[in-house]
């Protein structure tokens, strides 16, 4: 594993704490380096996982005010997944595949521990030497909607097909669970200043904007250019571009010049 990958420390919450100080902490972290929270024990040992999906799920569930004022250790996910100084980058990707979550914890130098996400592996892609397109890559069905869907909808695209971001039918616009979860702490007050959170059209939602390819170009060129990304997401011709679909070349043959 690339020592590089050890860069990036977790970003934690004790189980006690409520979640809207965990939608707090977590705002500025969804969809960089870090990604999701670690919750943490009475020993601050690493006992769950919260991320944009467990809020979301619980928004969908409870749309209300109260949904925040629980503890964090009711919404968390119990899956952690932890990797090695000897795993590869091979394995812990596979690691994703089999939780469904790009998400691992490494033990750090110093005791503690780092984190290594998507977002992260996009600088092991760069590196890479390969003659693969992202013309290539596998293709997926893109998930859309339209001016006139409502929150509700969304949310359940989002879940019902485990992704994070749906596309404005017939432009690169976006709305993603970041996003979302945004809205509901800014705008809303943690759903203080709304009485029918779903049924809220997705208009009144800042939306953003896929970056748009129009080459044929490598794979480990797209890995470059989406690490320079704040939000890293793209569109080339017909199929949409994540660093999940970076992680999934990674486990070819042509790709396996990283180590």
């Amino acid at each position: 594993m690339p020592m590089s990958l050890y860069s990036i420390p977790c970003v934690s919450i004790q189980r006690q704490a409520n979640i809207e100080e965990a939608v707090g902490l977590l705002i500025p972290y969804l969809e960089s380096m870090a990604d999701s929270l670690i919750v943490t024990g009475d020993n601050n040992e690493p006992i769950g996982i919260v991320g944009g999906r467990e809020i979301i799920e619980k928004v969908l569930a409870n749309p209300s005010r109260s949904v925040f004022e629980g503890e964090v250790e009711k919404i968390m996910s119990n899956v952690v997944t932890s990797v090695s100084g000897t795993s590869t980058v091979r394995s812990t990707i596979q690691d994703w595949q089999k939780t469904g979550r790009a998400f691992s914890l490494i033990p750090n130098a110093i005791g503690g521990f780092s984190v290594i996400s998507a977002r992260k592996m996009l600088e092991v892609g760069k590196i890479t030497m390969t003659d693969m397109r992202i013309s290539e890559l596998p293709k997926k069905k893109i998930h859309s909607f339209s001016t006139g869907s409502t929150i509700n909808e969304i949310i359940n695209t989002m879940l019902k097909n485990k992704t994070r971001k749906i596309v404005l039918e017939n432009t690169n616009q976006f709305i993603s669970d970041r996003i979302i979860i945004e809205k509901i702490a800014s705008d809303l007050n943690y759903l203080k200043n709304t009485n029918n959170f779903l049924e809220m059209p997705v208009s009144g939602f800042g939306l953003e904007y896929a970056k748009v390819i129009t080459k044929d170009i490598m794979v480990n060129e797209m890995a470059s250019i989406m690490s320079g990304m704040q939000h890293p997401y793209a569109v080339f011709r017909d199929q949409v571009i994540s660093p999940w679909d970076i992680c999934l070349a990674l486990l070819s043959d042509r790709m396996q010049e990283y180590d």
